[in-house]
């Protein structure tokens, strides 16, 4: 089994679909304001069912 990188190569020197993997593994998976819009949705329905029951 090869190293994904060896030593002494350059990256530019990789698959196109290897660079590919790469570049979106440094995104995070789930957008950070998408997790706060979740979390502030879900007061809001609590808050909301609270006063109606």
């Amino acid at each position: 089994m090869e190293p994904a990188d060896p030593p002494g190569t350059d990256p530019a020197d990789r698959a196109p679909r290897e660079q590919q993997l790469s570049r979106r593994s440094q995104t995070p998976a789930v957008s950070p304001w998408l997790v706060l819009g979740v979390i502030l949705l879900l007061g809001a329905s609590v808050y909301v069912a609270s006063a109606l029951f």
